[in-house]
């Protein structure tokens, strides 16, 4: 499923974000920035340790945030990890906003045409799927109707139920 946004568009998929064919993927990081389990093992696993040596390099970043690293050996040339909110913390839902805003931000500072993310925050850090979507797609489509240089936000889930939640958020926009 795709909409425009401007000369952009947004496009959720569904599978694995390793494989994505875009300029760059998100990883749902940690503000220790230690590519752990789900998202970020993955990246791990496929992109080699690369970019935990760079991760390392920066230090740690924190929720809201997002920084830059290589895509090691990943088909994406880079991989932004967006610090997202522990469910609980406080303030979760601007942090998600921020996350995700701020990851766009490094997508255009090295400009890049696409990006894909996760669903960020809504795994282990228990942030609710409908607002996660709800967040995500909405800063998304926000920051596309503004001077993006992005060609493609894609949001890519990793199963049916979340994909199904996206799809009805971005079918609402």
């Amino acid at each position: 499923m795709k909409i425009k946004v401007r000369d952009a568009e947004i496009e959720l998929t569904m599978g694995d974000i390793t494989e994505s064919d875009t300029d760059a993927i998100v990883n749902a990081a940690n503000s220790q920035l230690v590519l752990g389990a789900g998202v970020a093992g993955a990246i791990r696993k496929i992109g080699g340790p690369r970019i935990q040596e760079e991760c390392d390099a920066i230090g740690g970043c924190p929720a809201g945030g997002a920084v830059v690293t290589s895509g090691g050996a990943l088909k994406a040339r880079y991989v932004i990890h967006a610090v997202g909110p522990r469910w609980g913390e406080g303030d979760e839902e601007n942090k998600l906003r921020n996350a995700t805003l701020n990851s766009l931000k490094r997508a255009d500072e090295k400009n890049l045409a696409s990006v894909s993310f996760p669903a960020v925050s809504a795994g282990i850090f228990g942030f609710p799927i409908d607002l996660c979507a709800r967040t995500m797609l909405t800063t998304a489509r926000d920051y596309l109707a503004g001077p993006a240089g992005l060609k493609r936000v894609r949001f890519t889930l990793f199963d049916a139920a979340s994909f199904d939640v996206f799809k009805k958020t971005l079918e609402t926009l």
